[in-house]
C-alpha cells in the first residue's frame, strides 16, 4: 500500500471509532490508554484468534511514558471492541490495517523472544576468523506476526575449545552493485532519518528530534505532490526519477532548498518562539526575503546552468543531443564545452581552442556530468570500469591538467 493509502485507511477506521488519532508519530502511551488496553486483552485476542499468556499487567517505560506523549500518543484500539462479524464486513484494507495495529499493542503484553547466540573464533595461521551462530528457543511476541519474514537460523555444529577444524580459506573476487532503487515507505524513512546527511551535528539532532522532513500526516502528501507534478513515478512501489526531476534536482543542486539544513534552521527558530525568544513577524520576515531572494536569482542560476538528464543516448539518437552546453571551457574561458557526434569539444575552436573530451575513454562512456565536473572541479568523481589494455576492469578518477585528461588512483 502506497503511504497516501494508509493514511486514509487508518482515517477511515479512526472515523469508525476502531483505533485512536492516526496522524501521530509517537511512540508512547499514557497510563490511561494502558489501563483499559490490560482490562480487555483478552478480548483483544480473540480477535486474531490467537490467545497467549499475558507476560505483566505492569507498564513498562518502554512502552507507556506520560513525559513522553505529547499531542498525541501512539496508535492503539480504541475500547471500542469490534465484534468478529463487524470485522470480516470491514474493506480488506482496513481489516488488515486493524489487525496490525491490534497485533502491534498486544506485542507490548507477550512473552520476549528469546535466541541462543554463539560466537566462534577459529586460528588460521594465526589470522582469527568469526563465526556467530543464532538458534531461536522462544518465538514470544513474533509469533503475533507469523506472514513476517523469519530470520535465518545459522546453526553451527558442536563445538569443543580448541579443537581442531577442517577450513576451507578462500577469496571471493566480484563487483559491487547499485543500491536498490526505493520504494515509497523506503522514502517515507529516509525523510524522517535525513539528518545523517547533514554535517553539522547541532543541526543533525534537531532534525533527528523532530523526525527529519514532513511529520506523519504530511510526508505521504508530499510523495503524492511531486508524484502529480512529474518528478518521480512509482512502478510496482519502485520509485524512479523522471527527467523532469532530475532538471529540479539540478536546478537547486548546492543551494538551501536542496539540503534539510533549511529544516533544521527553521524548527530551531519556531523553538526559540516557542521559548518567549523570538517572534512570529522575525521568522515570516525571514521566509519572506528567502523567497524574494530565490524569485531574483533562480532565474538567473538556471540560465547559467547546463541541464544534463543524462549520458550520450545511442548512435541513432545522437544528433538530437548535438551541441548541447555541458560547462564553460576551463581552457579559453570564451567558449563552451558542448556535445558532438562522438566526443564532447568547444564551442570556441574557430579560434582556436582545441579543448576537448572523449566520449568514450578506456572502453568506458564518459557522461556530460563526468565533463562538467572535469570543466568545473577539474576532476570527477571514482569512476567504476575502466578497461585497461590487458583487459583488466579497475576504478579511477580523472583529473583534467593542461587540457588533457590523468587518471588518479589516490582515492583507491
Amino acid at each position: 500500500m502506497s503511504p497516501a493509502n494508509v493514511l486514509k485507511t487508518m482515517q477511515s477506521l479512526y472515523e469508525k471509532k476502531l483505533i485512536t488519532y492516526p496522524r501521530t508519530d509517537s511512540r508512547h502511551i499514557t497510563a490511561s490508554e494502558f489501563a483499559y488496553l490490560a482490562d480487555q486483552v483478552e478480548q483483544y485476542q480473540q480477535l486474531i484468534e490467537q490467545p497467549f499468556q499475558v507476560k505483566s499487567l505492569q507498564p513498562s517505560k518502554r512502552y507507556v511514558d506520560n513525559a513522553k506523549v505529547k499531542e498525541h500518543y501512539a496508535i492503539i484500539p480504541t475500547k471500542k471492541v469490534p465484534t468478529a462479524a463487524r470485522l470480516k464486513q470491514l474493506p480488506p484494507d482496513e481489516r488488515k490495517l486493524y489487525e496490525e495495529v491490534l497485533r502491534t499493542t498486544l506485542a507490548m503484553f507477550h512473552t520476549d523472544y528469546l535466541y541462543t547466540e554463539t560466537k566462534v573464533t577459529t586460528d588460521v595461521n594465526q589470522l582469527p576468523f568469526f563465526t556467530t551462530g543464532k538458534t531461536e528457543r522462544d518465538l514470544g511476541w513474533k509469533a503475533l506476526f507469523p506472514a513476517a519474514k523469519k530470520e535465518k537460523e545459522e546453526k553451527l555444529p558442536s563445538l569443543q575449545q580448541n579443537e581442531q577444524v577442517q577450513s576451507k580459506i578462500g577469496i571471493h573476487e566480484g563487483k559491487t552493485t547499485p543500491p536498490k532503487p526505493y520504494t515509497e515507505g523506503q522514502l517515507i524513512t529516509l525523510m524522517k532519518t535525513c539528518g545523517k546527511f547533514v554535517e553539522d551535528v547541532e543541526e543533525t539532532e534537531i532534525l533527528k528530534e523532530m523526525e527529519g522532513i514532513g511529520t506523519e500526516a504530511t510526508r505521504s502528501g508530499i510523495i503524492e505532490t511531486i508524484k502529480k507534478h512529474g518528478y518521480i513515478q512509482v512502478s510496482k512501489n519502485i520509485i524512479s526519477i523522471t527527467d523532469k526531476g532530475r532538471i529540479l534536482c539540478e536546478a537547486i543542486e548546492g543551494s538551501l532548498l536542496a539540503s534539510p539544513s533549511m529544516t533544521a534552521k527553521w524548527e530551531t527558530y519556531l523553538r526559540k518562539i516557542g521559548n518567549g525568544e523570538g517572534t512570529s513577524d522575525y521568522f515570516l520576515g525571514n521566509i519572506a526575503r528567502f523567497i524574494d531572494s530565490l524569485i531574483e536569482n533562480v532565474p538567473k542560476q538556471i540560465e547559467t546552468t547546463a541541464f544534463q538528464v543524462q549520458s550520450i543516448p545511442s548512435t541513432k539518437t545522437k544528433s538530437a543531443w548535438q551541441n548541447v552546453t555541458v560547462a564553460p571551457c576551463p581552457t579559453c574561458k570564451k567558449g563552451s564545452i558542448v556535445t558532438r557526434k562522438s566526443f564532447y569539444g568547444c564551442t570556441n575552436y574557430k579560434e582556436g581552442c582545441k579543448q576537448t573530451f572523449p566520449g568514450i575513454f578506456l572502453k568506458k562512456k564518459i557522461t556530460p556530468t563526468q565533463v562538467k565536473h572535469l570543466c568545473t572541479k577539474g576532476q570527477t568523481n571514482i569512476i567504476k570500469g575502466f578497461t585497461a589494455k590487458s583487459g583488466k576492469k579497475f576504478d579511477a578518477t580523472l583529473k583534467l591538467e593542461e587540457g588533457k585528461l590523468l587518471l588518479d588512483f589516490t582515492d583507491e
